[in-house]
């Protein structure tokens, strides 16, 4: 019946939420466990896998999206000094979910997560943006990103075009997931991802 149906589903939407929970603690004290030659070794890879990724999907008109770092994440806003690269910061909010937004020398604010963001600009459309790169606790070998649990780039790249934007996780190498990771049906595969180790993109998604 319906009934025990929809118990069987939450129960199994529970017990992934729960195997993701412990897989965050691990990964998580992995992440911060790096030390700041390997953030320097990811970020010169950036550097460099961002040339490759201009070239193949930039449109100079279009946005960089880029991400603020929290504790553990490596630092890319330097990308933002880069040749005139225009560049989108998201921000957060529990109602209206991840929106980004031009950011130059703008007044940051903080944003429902208390994550600075420019939130008096507009938002940007998914077409106006060529290239997005997220932070994560870990990514497995098919793309799937284990992030915070709330789920805001998850429910963003569901909307309209955003799925369609090439999407490159930025991550050391020892938070790259041999085995799956723990994943519920709506969660959706990234490009790639740039560790110390280079530029990965995955050859399904590109």
């Amino acid at each position: 019946n319906l009934n025990s149906k929809y118990i069987n589903i939450k129960q199994m939407h529970e017990n992934i939420k729960a195997k993701k929970e412990r897989k965050r603690k691990d990964y998580n004290l992995i992440r911060l466990s790096n030390s700041s030659l390997i953030h320097e070794e990811i970020k010169s890879n950036v550097k460099s896998a961002l040339q490759i990724l201009l070239s193949k999907y930039h449109d100079e008109r279009k946005y960089i999206g880029i991400y603020w770092p929290l504790k553990g994440e490596v630092d890319i806003r330097f990308i933002r000094d880069m040749n005139l690269l225009k560049i989108a910061l998201p921000s957060s909010s529990k109602n209206k979910g991840l929106s980004y937004h031009h950011w130059s020398n703008n007044q940051l604010e903080l944003d429902s997560n208390k994550i600075p963001a420019p939130l008096r600009e507009n938002d940007i459309k998914p077409s106006d943006i060529s290239i997005i790169f997220v932070p994560a606790i870990a990514i497995d070998q098919e793309g799937y990103r284990l992030g915070y649990g709330g789920g805001y780039f998850d429910r963003l790249r569901q909307k309209d075009l955003w799925i369609s934007i090439p999407s490159f996780v930025v991550i050391s190498n020892n938070c790259i997931s041999k085995k799956p990771l723990p994943r519920d049906k709506w969660d959706l595969p990234f490009s790639g991802w740039i560790s110390e180790k280079g530029l990965h993109q995955i050859e399904s998604t590109k």
